[in-house]
């Protein structure tokens, strides 16, 4: 079986600021992770791995160079392979021209049973880019995945909503969507660390990959982010003392000022 997962290399948000005359992240200084859903994604397809035999685990990620540390802990988790699509003709894609790069990529790959995305990034919130990559490929998907089973060549997947879920099951090969619910991701090995320093990151560029260049970069992005702003601080708490008695009577005339209540 053969298991590709795309994960991105994204700012840990803790450590997020915002440039206020350019309206751009401040990268510079602010450590990077590899995106929570993904990793939970990558989990499922070492965990896949572990129960049966010969499953082999790709990953697969876009971004500039720096991205190789995020391939290198995915190795260090127990991933077979590792790609970095990097190269000035990505630089500013949108959801759809990142989902086409990396859609022009699995095509390059060519055999996959599963192809695991996480449900969203942290840096975007926009959980299209797995969706999308099924669409370029017309392939079924399954997002927000939190149970799993593997069946020979199908998947019965329990899809997450907001009053529980469905149960899907789908033939392969098939994109599935990872959320937190899915499962726990595992630690990098003191092995695993030591034996993925010494494997190959293969880097593909625009020329490794066949892609309409229409339809990436910044100029093939069909949307544009209008403005960025960090949200105004909210006002201070105020500290009601006294007995709790005294504390809810405060409360109370404090609401009423406010014709809260």
């Amino acid at each position: 079986m053969e298991i590709i997962v795309c994960i991105k290399q994204v700012p840990d948000t803790n450590e997020v600021r915002i440039d206020p005359e350019k309206g751009t992240l401040i990268r510079k200084g602010v450590p990077s992770i590899i995106n929570p859903d993904d990793k939970n994604a990558l989990e499922e397809a070492l965990r896949i791995k572990d129960k049966l035999e010969d499953v082999n685990v790709t990953v697969l990620s876009m971004g500039p160079s720096q991205a190789k540390n995020a391939l290198r802990e995915a190795l260090a988790m127990g991933a077979d392979k590792a790609i970095l699509l990097s190269d000035r003709a990505f630089a500013g894609s949108d959801t759809w021209a990142t989902s086409t790069i990396l859609a022009g990529a699995i095509k390059k790959i060519k055999n996959y049973d599963i192809i695991f995305c996480g449900r969203q990034a942290i840096d975007g919130d926009t959980a299209q880019v797995g969706p999308q990559i099924a669409e370029h490929l017309e392939i079924p998907q399954i997002t927000y995945v939190e149970n799993l089973d593997i069946e020979k060549q199908r998947v019965k997947a329990n899809r997450a909503v907001e009053d529980g879920y469905y149960i899907i099951n789908s033939e392969m090969p098939v994109l599935l969507t990872a959320i937190k619910e899915l499962n726990k991701p595992r630690y990098e090995s003191i092995s695993g660390i030591y034996e993925s320093a010494n494997k190959e990151i293969e880097i593909w560029g625009v020329d490794d990959i066949v892609v309409d260049t229409t339809q990436i970069g910044l100029k093939g992005s069909p949307t544009r982010v209008k403005k960025t702003e960090t949200a105004k601080p909210k006002k201070e708490g105020e500290l009601l003392k006294g007995s709790t008695e005294e504390a809810v009577n405060e409360l109370i005339v404090k609401l009423k000022q406010r014709q809260v209540i």
